[in-house]
Formats: C-alpha cells, structure tokens, sequence
C-alpha cells in the first residue's frame, strides 16, 4: 500500500482470475484513490479480458463478485468500493492483449512511455511546463533516432537562430544519457568557422566526457584516431550544438564507423546543406510557434502563468505578432517587461521598431555572418526592398545568381518549395504577424526580425546622412536624398 502511495504510475494487469483476488481488488481501491488524491496515472492492461467485463463485472468477474458476497468476511460496503473501482479503471484506455500482438512489444512501448515522460524529473535543467510545444518536439525527435535500433544514426536539428534547438538537444540530452555507456554535449557557438576551431581542444573535451582517465589531444589527426579507437566499441550519446561547418563535424563526427552499436550523434545547424552534406540519416526542421503557443511562452515569460491578465492581454499579442512565434524572441522580450507598467509596456512597444532588443538582433545576425559578399548583398536587398515592392522572380534571378537564393534558403534566411506565381514578395507583418521565412508558391517572404536585421545593418553604415548607405529602407529616406540630393 505504501508502494503505492509512493508511485507516479499504477499497471494495473486484469486477467479472467483477477477479481478472485480479495487482495488484489483492495491494491484496486488503494490506486483509485490514491490516483482522485494526487498525481498517480492508471494504466490498465487487459490480459485475455474483455474490458468491458471489468468495468460492467460480467463474465469471470461476475462470477469471482457473487462468490465475495457470499463470503462473510467481506462487508456489501467493500464489495461495492471493489465494484466502483473496477468501472472506473475499465472505462480508462489501456493495453487490450489477446493473442493478436506479441507481449514483449506492449511491454516496452509500456515502458518507454514512461521513461520518456517521468526520467529523473528532478535533473532536468528545465522546467517542461515553461517550454511551449516541447513534448510533441521530443517526441518526434524519439521516432527518428529509434532508440531500439542497433545501430549507429546521425540526426540532425535544423532551425534559425533562436527557434529552440539547443533546448530540445539538452532536453534529449538530459532525458536519454541514462541509456548509454558514455554521454558528451558540445556547443561549437564559441567555435566559428571564420576563426580557425580548436579541433583538437574540442576532440580532447568530447573524449574526456566519456572516458575515465584524462586524455591528452596533440592535433585534430591524433584527436581522431582516439576517437576510433575509444569509442568503436561504446554506445554513445552525442551532441554537437551550433555546428557551421564540415571541419568541425569531421573531426568531433566523422565517420559512423567511430561508434559503437547503437550509438547516437545529434547535430544542430542553421544550414541544412552542411548536414545533407554530412549525411545524417534524418533531419528534424524546427518550426516558429503558432500563435496559441507563442502567447503562451510569452506569458510565461512575463507572467509566470500560461495567459496573460486581461489588461495586459491585447499589448501581449502586439508582442507576439512582433516575435512571428521566435522562442528567443518571445522570452527575451517577456523577461524584460516581468513586473512593468501598462505605460511601460506601450512605451516599450513603440520603441521596439526603431530599436530592437540586442540580444534578439546578435543572434539572428550570426546567420548574416556567415553568408559570401554576393550572398549578404541579396539578403539585405530582399529585407530593404521588399518593404517597398514586389518583383518579378525572373527579372530577380538575373540581377542575382540563382545559387544563392539556395544558400538563403538553406541558412534559414530564406524557406522555398515549388511555386507557381512569378513573383517575391513579403506579407505584411499585421497580417502575417511577421513575415516568416518561406519562399512559398511564387512568393519570397522573411521573417520580420530577420527584415530588420537587415535593415539595422543598413543603417548602421551611416546613422546620420540616408544618402551615403548602400540601400535606402523607407519612404522618409528616399524623399530626404531626392529633396537634398545628397547621394555620396
């Protein structure tokens, strides 16, 4: 009874002998009413039983109640309190097994539902509840690395910058380790490609994670070869987090060959091509948030509530269309207005236009950093001129190379798919809330944060004189240089 009291989850398993257990009927009770006085979850498995004879007492459990209230030492209270228990836990849904499936596969499907749900609850670094839309990501993610399979899977994670996919990794990472011989997360941010990596540092620091003793890494080329020779034979977790480009997944991945059975390497990347280059076996895209679930995130942010006050709740939404459903976005700005005024949630609104938060605009210029000349040069075209008028995809297509609508595309800058009107265009943010990065059907739309990004760039080069940018972004600057003719 106390194991009981004490348990997240009760398996209940009803087979045709089941109810002629007086003490199994009185553990029945226990659960139900343990399960109505906190959070205990029943899962009833019906074991060559009609359910609906267990919660109805037909059949052999007919026969097993008859034959207690006949026995003088069961009171009609208890019967009825067995007989309420067994409705209750007929009607929820279970395991039905009958002969038509083998045992030992509802026994683990059993099992892992429950691993992944409840596994060291108290170790996670987050909280869940506070992560909008992130049990349905784990679980999506659970069916591409097929954890029963032997062997050894590369999977990727791609997304803009700030969407969540260094949460979902560490979630992954968190919940999982458990399963394996050796575990090692690493975060390539610090390790951009336009620096030179560490290849060896990073090698010695994956190694160090799995094994026992302390390893010594002369170059990436010795970092290599102790990687083949340590792991081949381990089953392994990995994360390499914020990945940008082949040398670094060449020397912390390179082959599958490295890892033993079963293991599993998790990359995350805002370019898809470096990991269809790589070869994962499958890629996870992560998507903006709807808007339900972006005001959701948004009010735990500021609120720590899943809604926001009805005062607060049509200035909250004007924040969410302004995000387009980016996490980072959606989080940053809700820290920032926790415990502020109705004033200062509007004042912080307006300014959000001229001024946006630093940290929201550093990490969606990482992606700009990383494009060629040619490259950032359409990209800043496409968040500038797009506010203005729409193109012709064509005409488009012959001022700039093709290639590097592609490369937009595949850095997350950019989202195409086949399309059939000739045009690039971008919707309108109060309409779309926010222009998602899509190139969908004709049409070329950014999301809005990546827009202005592009157009604090611009700025940036001259915040004074409009006429000595490269590119004007708004009416008011291109009637200043046609009134003052001051082109430079």
């Amino acid at each position: 009874m106390q194991a009981i009291q004490e348990s997240r989850y009760a398996i209940v398993i009803f087979s045709k002998n089941y109810a002629f257990s007086k003490w199994c009927l009185r553990e029945l009770a226990e659960i139900v009413e343990w399960e109505e006085k906190k959070d205990l979850t029943i899962i009833p498995i019906f074991y060559h039983v009609d359910p609906s004879h267990v919660r109805k007492q037909r059949g052999t459990f007919a026969e097993a109640f008859a034959a207690h209230e006949k026995d003088p030492m069961v009171d009609i209270e208890e019967s009825n309190t067995w007989r309420n228990a067994c409705t209750k836990v007929g009607y929820i849904k279970g395991e039905h097994i009958n002969g038509d499936r083998y045992e030992s596969t509802i026994i683990q499907q059993i099992s892992e539902m429950i691993f992944y749900n409840y596994t060291m609850p108290n170790s996670l670094i987050h909280d869940n509840q506070k992560i909008v839309g992130i049990n349905s990501r784990v679980k999506e993610m659970i069916s591409l690395l097929h954890m029963e399979s032997n062997d050894v899977r590369f999977i990727g994670i791609h997304g803009m910058g700030g969407v969540g996919k260094t949460t979902l990794v560490e979630i992954i990472y968190d919940r999982f380790s458990c399963r394996f011989e050796g575990c090692s997360f690493i975060s390539c941010t610090r390790e951009r490609s336009t620096t030179a990596p560490d290849l060896a540092s990073l090698q010695k620091k994956l190694l160090s994670k799995i094994m026992p003793k302390e390893i010594d890494v002369w170059d990436d080329r010795d970092g290599i070869k102790l990687m083949r020779n340590r792991l081949r034979y381990k089953k392994v977790l990995i994360i390499l987090d914020d990945v940008d480009c082949e040398k670094l997944l060449s020397a912390l991945a390179g082959d599958r060959q490295w890892f033993g059975p079963g293991s599993r390497v998790i990359i995350t990347c805002r370019d898809s091509h470096l990991l269809i280059t790589h070869g994962v076996n499958d890629i996870y895209n992560v998507e903006l948030l709807g808007t339900a679930d972006a005001l959701q995130l948004f009010s735990w942010s500021a609120f720590n509530k899943n809604h926001p006050p009805d005062n607060y709740k049509y200035l909250s939404m004007d924040f969410v269309k302004y995000t387009g459903g980016l996490p980072l976005a959606l989080k940053v700005l809700g820290s920032f207005l926790v415990g502020r005024t109705l004033d200062s949630w509007k004042s912080a609104r307006d300014e959000l236009e001229a001024n946006p938060k630093k940290e929201i605009f550093d990490t969606l210029k990482k992606s700009c950093d990383w494009l060629e000349e040619s490259q950032k040069k359409l990209f800043l075209d496409l968040a500038c001129l797009f506010l203005i008028w729409p193109f012709n995809r064509n005409d488009l297509k012959e001022i700039y190379p093709a290639i590097d609508f592609e490369v937009l595309a595949d850095k997350c800058l950019l989202s195409k798919s086949d399309y059939d009107k000739g045009y690039l265009n971008m919707h309108d943010l109060l309409a779309k809330m926010g222009r998602e990065i899509v190139y969908d059907k004709g049409y070329l739309k950014m999301h809005d944060l990546l827009a202005k990004v592009g157009q604090e760039i611009v700025l940036r080069e001259d915040p004074v004189e409009p006429g000595r940018r490269s590119r004007l972004c708004c009416k008011e600057d291109v009637l200043h240089v046609l009134e003052n003719d001051s082109v430079s």
